[in-house]
């Protein structure tokens, strides 16, 4: 008896894509009934690109098996429903071949056990992964007319004070008060801790219906400019169609600003006064003396570190000192207001930071300012962990 299995992939979970895998399914099922020889393994499937192997679990699945020996023969409809990229077909026919295992590809009438096809498979690999570069292409080409003509997307999923209505961005009235409070406590002199402590003890959720806070949502909330009823477009960008990753857009792309592109929940001058207020704290440097001054430059103090640390809690900048001979990085809040106004915030070793951002941003350990200076947006402090937000929008969380 032979052990045999399917394997099915659609790209979405749109109506049409799930009915043609429910047919899929219901099809191979029935087709390996249907030999009274075979013994069905499974019929694997999957709802992701083909061009990534991340999320395939019934593709992971169906592989385990038969590295176990539980699978015989597997039957799929073509090439690209295994995957669209041709490195990682090579691989999985190899690894399937290792163990006697042949995958059928019905479209292209291939067997992956013949050793002399391999090079035929490759080569329609290769045509199906050229396929999916040029849709993305055409993809991001339409994008890039909507953003020429102005048009903005109007299917925000979770975005507090808004939602779509028949293809139009309407203001949410209960969510709207939130924001507008938002804006209007850190105007008050909030920090983004204590926003983040009173929106809980006032029971307000967020958009998602969730009890807790974070204080990066609300900081960029302050900073998101469809507050003020104006849409900045092609912010992130897909920088490799093969693993589909999104990087920050800081020049590599044209960016295309729409004012008054829906309704503003707040006004243009309290969204400009907002963040003229968060340049101004963010701004705040540290001196050796105690004296603190702003400065237009983020790097122009006497130690990088005092220009990039910041607190999670509360906003302020991390502070040197010297403590029984040994250099930490302190709070300002917590050293010139005491504990109890910002008792969320650790202490660091200056040591231990040099050492963290050595492995992290230049990879061999050793610390070196030019490389950080280049690299480093900021350090975020918070209770249990650190944040490095590099320039190019990625981030990096290591426990403390």
């Amino acid at each position: 008896m032979l052990k045999v299995a399917a394997y099915c992939r659609v790209s979405t979970s749109g109506p049409e894509q799930l009915r043609s895998l429910e047919i899929q399914i219901k099809t191979y099922t029935k087709f390996i009934q249907s030999h009274p020889d075979w013994i069905i393994a499974g019929v694997f499937h999957d709802i992701e690109s083909g061009l990534r192997r991340s999320g395939r679990t019934g593709l992971d699945k169906m592989l385990k098996k038969a590295a176990k020996g539980n699978i015989d023969y597997i039957i799929t409809k073509s090439i690209s429903r295994v995957s669209r990229d041709t490195v990682e077909v090579l691989k999985i026919i190899r690894f399937l071949r290792e163990r006697g295992i042949n995958m059928h590809f019905e479209n292209e009438k291939l067997d992956s056990i013949n050793v002399d096809k391999e090079f035929e498979i490759a080569l329609r690999g290769m045509l199906a992964q050229d396929e999916s570069r040029n849709t993305s292409e055409n993809i991001q080409w339409g994008f890039q007319r909507k953003f020429d003509k102005g048009d903005i997307f109007t299917k925000y999923k979770n975005f507090m004070g808004y939602t779509c209505v028949d293809g139009e961005i309407v203001i949410v009235p209960e969510q709207a008060e939130v924001v507008r409070n938002i804006f209007d406590l850190y105007l008050k002199g909030l920090t983004f801790g204590q926003i983040k402590s009173y929106l809980e003890s006032q029971g307000v959720k967020t958009v998602t219906g969730k009890e807790h806070w974070d204080t990066t949502t609300i900081q960029k909330m302050l900073k998101n400019e469809k507050y003020k009823g104006d849409t900045l477009l092609q912010k992130t960008f897909t920088e490799d169609y093969m693993t589909g990753k999104k990087v920050k857009n800081i020049g590599q792309r044209s960016r295309y600003y729409v004012k008054d592109s829906h309704p503003a929940i707040v006004s243009a001058e309290v969204f400009g006064k907002v963040q003229e207020e968060m340049a101004k704290r963010a701004r705040l440097l540290h001196n050796d003396d105690g004296t603190i001054e702003s400065s237009a430059s983020k790097y122009n103090g006497k130690y990088l570190l005092g220009n990039l640390l910041v607190c999670g809690n509360c906003g302020a900048s991390y502070r040197r000192r010297t403590e029984r001979g040994k250099v930490v990085w302190r709070c300002a809040t917590r050293i010139e207001k005491g504990k109890e106004a910002c008792s969320h915030s650790p202490t660091l070793c200056e040591v231990w930071v040099k050492n963290i951002l050595g492995k992290m941003v230049y990879e061999n350990g050793a610390y070196d300012e030019n490389i950080i200076r280049d690299n480093v947006d900021k350090i975020l402090i918070f209770d249990k962990h650190i944040e490095i937000r590099n320039i190019d929008g990625s981030k990096i969380n290591v426990s403390i």
